[in-house]
């Protein structure tokens, strides 16, 4: 008797491409042309409007020019230029921090920050609605995990209280990613000086946009400096580039540059990322205004989508169902309006929703134009909706 042949090692894969697809999360690339093409970006995360700034994407041919393509290796072999360095130094100052360490990007720089300051022994309390590069990183850091609700001080307070460990981090978002609210740091970060836990804060969405001159939330909240706070950023969204940074006391940094693995064993930053990442921040530090601009278009497109208006460049269109979210972030793309789609595991289930970003770039025509394709889109998706 002869048994059965084997079943294909991934064959499982067609039958949970269907089931995703039944349930409205099936995802794929869209491969967008170079220039506008047309289209009004509301979807992307260029807040500033500097990933096409002349002076910007100057400085990224020109450190291309100097140092070439690549890195050529990691931080700790070849990969460290004088322009890593100068950008670290000035990233520091403009939010400041006593010191940055330059990461090839914020998921790098979110897991080596993490997984290097926890570890066995140490508990690491986490928002419930932290971004997956946290999520990760906890799941990474073979501490133990406390979970708690979003924007739950007491609940941070009491896993705190109840801890064994000696060492003890707390871990959020200061802007939510997926409706631009903002966390209380000031309430969490009393909270961990009270009972001596590290506070680490993702300022990916609040660089550039949030606080005075758009240092960020951790930075308006009076946090950044505290020698018991450590944040990260990301230089890909207000600064138009790629890469991410870590920003704390040096003796942070150093510890990082001893231990963590994202830094360690992955290769450098670009040298041209950096070159405009630098350029941008130059470009931030003298217009000062431009995160007024992100906010007031934020609170244009808000009102175009009949929703509060956000503290933040992010504006969110809950809608519900996987699906309506799908279909009105292609009726808004079919008339020239490209939207952001959140759809689980992005967002909790039952709150997929439409994504809007700011951009401090957007005119008032573009605000019309905008404004005229969500009322039609929103309208038709509520009428499907109420069917």
């Amino acid at each position: 008797m002869t048994s059965a042949a084997p079943q294909h090692p991934l064959a499982w894969l067609a039958a949970h491409a269907d089931r995703r697809r039944a349930a409205g999360l099936r995802r794929e690339l869209r491969p967008r042309a170079a220039g506008t093409d047309g289209m009004l970006d509301l979807a992307g995360n260029d807040y500033l409007g500097l990933a096409t700034d002349p002076r910007v994407v100057d400085a990224a041919v020109a450190a291309a020019r100097e140092w070439g393509t690549g890195s050529t290796g990691s931080r700790l072999v070849t990969g460290s230029t004088v322009l890593h360095r100068e950008l670290e130094e000035e990233l520091a100052a403009f939010c400041g921090a006593p010191d940055a360490l330059v990461f090839s990007s914020g998921y790098a720089a979110n897991l080596g920050v993490l997984t290097a300051l926890s570890g066995p022994g140490a508990l690491v309390v986490s928002d419930a609605a932290a971004h997956a590069s946290l999520i990760d990183a906890c799941r990474l850091s073979r501490a133990r995990i406390a979970v708690t609700p979003r924007d739950d001080v007491a609940a941070v307070d009491a896993a705190l209280a109840a801890r064994t460990e000696e060492r003890a981090l707390v871990v959020t978002d200061a802007v939510n990613s997926a409706d631009g609210a903002l966390a209380p740091l000031p309430q969490l970060h009393a909270v961990c000086r009270a009972r001596g836990a590290l506070l680490v804060v993702d300022d990916a969405h609040g660089l550039g946009v949030c606080g005075a001159g758009g240092r960020g939330h951790a930075a308006a909240s009076g946090l950044v400096g505290a020698d018991d706070v450590v944040t990260t950023v990301t230089l890909s969204k207000s600064l138009g580039s790629q890469g991410g940074a870590v920003l704390g006391p040096a003796a942070v940094t150093a510890h990082l540059v001893d231990t963590a693995r994202t830094f360690i064993f992955d290769t450098g930053l670009a040298p041209a990322c950096a070159g405009a990442a630098l350029a941008a921040l130059r470009v931030l530090r003298a217009e000062p205004e431009r995160p007024g601009a992100v906010l007031r278009v934020a609170a244009a497109l808000a009102a175009a989508a009949a929703v509060s208006a956000p503290p933040s460049a992010v504006v969110s269109v809950v809608l519900g169902d996987p699906v309506r979210a799908v279909d009105a972030a292609a009726r808004c793309a079919e008339q020239g309006v490209r939207v952001g789609c959140f759809r689980p595991p992005s967002v909790p289930e039952g709150t997929s929703r439409l994504r809007l970003t700011a951009r401090a770039t957007v005119t008032d025509a573009d605000l019309a134009r905008a404004t005229n394709v969500l009322a039609g889109v929103l309208a038709e998706a509520s009428a499907g909706a109420a069917r």
